[in-house]
């Protein structure tokens, strides 16, 4: 493709072919799709009343499922950066995902299972269940996916915390910050100590529910294993006291400086790293030397969430409370505040707001070779999936930010079908290694090319050396993977032409209708094999995943 010519000219001799093939697999799904369409001017017809047409229901699926929620940003005080929906699906190899996602290959929910049924209350679990999608539809659905064992497990630990975080967050329910503090140091307590312990007042819309009806999590919480309570009541005060430290500050203007940035980051999701990682090994999913890889879960952690404090630059500070450390932040801001970066309409405005982002996203960037290392000392599938899709969903949105000024006039969220299509591509360390050079490799592109129209990027040789970094670590993977697609890129074609051929001739002219059924099968079941390769198979530098079930038959 001429288009990419130039920005693959400047790439590193070990990067280019990975990156080329990439773009041919493109260029042959787009042409594998126009092949798809094609038997959309045919109708396939079982019996004589039945009639499909397959592209009007494909993109009715798809604009119904990938529509995003009506609620936006800090509750509506700003609007989000959406892309239309017919860019959306005019993206092909998303559209395929979201269908593979939503009815060929989902996440599957292990709640409805024996074990879950005789051990917790079924009405207080269904609370529980119901309550997190409310609060968090992004975590559900890869909490659900747990091996039953540590599902409840992540699933209550996620409540409790949310629950607390819900305290923290509200800025107006306490009468002072000394009233607030000493709810958050007692809430290990009070929370996980009072089976009837409740809060109202605080918090809105389904968070406030949580705290009012808390109770029913209690109920839940009290049945876990020991190990598990003693983990969860152990992070919970911890990241409470972390907490109330900063309550007292003035965080209107942001952290003070990176350590600090660092050390917020650390209470309100190193220390989640931490016990999920302690969790994984008390239930016997990973082995006991995780809940010693403290350093690697607190990176892990703090990977999630500077990129949504990067993200949600304006949010936070609509809300007056900010986290962007000053530090780095009032080198750019001419008038030493931290608003001055929404004033877009102003060109300096604008180019210091691009070289500050720019710093704070490759800061997050310098944290992936740690999630890397973490994820591959993981042996259990559900549970590499589980760390796997927050982490691809980050980086992809640093990509997103990247040199990105909407960042600065609204919300920022990467598009639902690309969401898809990263969940399905976090079967396997291939996978995942793919994914993370793709989105490296990107904001090398973007680099570059900033730089060749003259943008003067201040920070532009320590974005290369962090993105070289990921793409030096993910490159033999990425090669992996690219292979497999080539590999089966024939098989996909090849289905989609007979079924196209099978689908126009067998309705017109009368001639069974099997063959058509049997080319739009092998249609779905190689598209299926190229959206989802992932097979648990690891390579020489990366160990094998296996099934939960596997791993525990294997202990017995």
């Amino acid at each position: 493709m001429a288009v990419e010519t130039p920005v693959l000219s400047i790439l590193s001799a070990r990067t280019v072919p990975v990156i080329h093939r990439e773009f041919e697999w493109q260029k042959s799904c787009v042409y594998g799709v126009h092949l798809l369409i094609n038997i959309k001017h045919q109708s396939c017809c079982i019996g004589k009343r039945i009639s499909l047409t397959l592209c009007p229901i494909l993109l009715g699926t798809i604009l119904c499922h990938l529509s995003d929620s009506k609620k936006q940003g800090a509750y509506g005080k700003i609007k989000t950066h959406k892309e239309s929906k017919l860019s959306q699906v005019m993206r092909l190899d998303e559209v395929l995902s979201a269908v593979s996602l939503l009815y060929v290959n989902p996440l599957v929910s292990n709640l409805d299972n024996d074990y879950v049924r005789k051990t917790y209350d079924a009405e207080d679990l269904a609370f529980c269940d119901e309550i997190l999608c409310q609060v968090s539809r992004s975590f559900a659905a890869v909490i659900r996916q747990l091996p039953p064992t540590l599902l409840v497990d992540v699933l209550i630990f996620y409540l409790v915390l949310r629950a607390l975080d819900t305290v923290e967050d509200d800025m107006s329910a306490f009468e002072s910050n000394d009233v607030k503090v000493k709810h958050l140091l007692a809430f290990h307590k009070t929370a996980l100590g009072d089976p009837k312990w409740s809060m109202d007042g605080v918090g809105e819309g389904h968070e406030r529910q949580l705290l009012q009806e808390f109770p029913k999590c209690h109920s839940i919480f009290a049945a876990l294993p020991e190990q598990s309570r003693r983990v969860i009541t152990d992070i919970t005060q911890r990241m409470a006291t972390g907490m109330a430290e900063f309550v007292g500050k003035d965080l209107g203007q942001g952290t003070t400086d990176i350590q600090q940035y660092n050390r917020y980051c650390h209470f309100v999701a190193g220390l989640v790293g931490e016990g999920l990682s302690r969790l994984f090994a008390v239930t016997g999913l990973e082995k006991p030397s995780m809940a010693s890889e403290l350093h690697l879960s607190d990176q892990m952690g703090l990977f999630l969430q500077k990129t949504n404090i990067i993200r949600d630059y304006l949010e936070d500070y609509v809300d007056g409370r900010a986290f962007w450390p000053q530090s780095v932040w009032k080198k750019y801001s001419k008038t030493g505040d931290l608003g001055y970066f929404a004033k877009q309409s102003e060109e300096e405005v604008r180019v210091n707001s691009l070289y500050c982002i720019n710093e704070l996203v490759t800061d997050a960037l310098e944290l992936v070779p740690d999630c890397i290392a973490y994820l591959s000392k993981l042996h259990c599938r559900e549970v590499f999936r589980f760390c796997a899709i927050p982490q691809v969903m980050a980086i992809a949105t640093l990509d997103k930010c990247y040199n990105n000024a909407d960042v600065f006039t609204g919300v920022v969220k990467i598009r639902k079908g690309l969401s898809c299509k990263l969940i399905n591509d976090t079967n396997d360390f291939s996978g995942v290694h793919s994914t993370f050079h793709a989105f490296a490799t990107s904001i090398i592109h973007k680099a570059r090319r900033a730089q060749k129209s003259g943008f003067e990027n201040p920070n532009y040789e320590r974005t290369m050396k962090a993105c070289d970094a990921i793409c030096e670590l993910t490159v033999a993977e990425a090669s992996r993977r690219i292979g497999k697609k080539e590999m089966l890129m024939p098989l996909a074609l090849a289905g989609l032409s007979f079924a196209s051929y099978t689908a126009s001739s067998s309705p017109v002219s009368g001639k069974p209708v099997v063959p058509a059924i049997a080319g739009t099968v092998l249609v779905g079941a190689a598209i299926t094999k190229v959206i989802g390769l992932g097979s648990g198979a690891g390579s020489e530098s990366t160990p094998s995943l296996k099934s939960a079930a596997t791993l525990v038959n294997g202990k017995k």
